[in-house]
């Protein structure tokens, strides 16, 4: 029996402000089979993010020592601060064919990708420069200065957008959700090589 495509590791990533940490937990509202791959970072908590959800907070000293360990697939410094994805985690649900959503920077994403190769790639703008510098003041939780800086070192992410396989505007997150769960659908219905392999023998019977 030819099945839809089960196992799918979709990564999110977008420049600081874009939104995607909301729309990665409107899509896990709504996509109940997806597994959510939390990170490990060295940046302090914000307000209501919770250990273990959001992220795993470990000190400098910890997060080195697991890169001595080799125990994430991507990592990386973005705002002076360390993120990192976990390998065991994402090795896991592989064996288990579970669907996981990565929600990692532009950096990290293209590295899941050499090692992951069937892993889908999902790029997320925001509508304006403008629209993103309001988005970063409105959290209210950093300086002018700090907020400058972070959209100088968005413009240079976007440079990686024509690695990633789909792209999504996120004027509306309730439209960017849409479009997210369309690629999904897609990627679910499209042909991998087992599936092409098991395709052939049925149309030879």
């Amino acid at each position: 029996m030819l099945k839809k495509r089960t196992g799918l590791i979709l990564v999110i990533s977008a420049p600081s402000g874009s939104g995607k940490t909301t729309l990665c937990k409107r899509f896990l509202q709504v996509s109940s089979s997806f597994t959510f791959s939390v990170s490990f970072t060295t940046r302090p908590s914000r307000k209501n993010e919770i250990e273990g959800v959001d992220y795993y907070f470990v000190s400098e000293e910890e997060f080195k020592k697991m890169i001595m360990d080799e125990e994430f697939v991507e990592w990386a410094t973005v705002h002076h601060q360390l993120y990192g994805t976990s390998t065991r985690f994402l090795e896991k649900a592989i064996e288990l064919e579970k669907n996981v959503i990565l929600e990692v920077d532009v950096k990290g994403g293209v590295q899941i990708k050499k090692s992951y190769p069937q892993a889908i790639l999902v790029f997320l703008l925001p509508p304006s420069w403008q629209e993103l510098q309001k988005r970063l003041k409105k959290r209210g939780t950093e300086s002018d200065k700090k907020i400058k800086e972070r959209v100088n070192r968005a413009r240079e992410e976007t440079k990686y957008a024509p690695a990633y396989q789909y792209f999504i505007v996120n004027n509306d997150v309730n439209e960017a959700l849409k479009d997210l769960l369309s690629i999904i659908e897609a990627e679910r219905c499209r042909l991998d090589e087992k599936q092409k392999s098991k395709l052939t023998d049925l149309l030879s019977k």
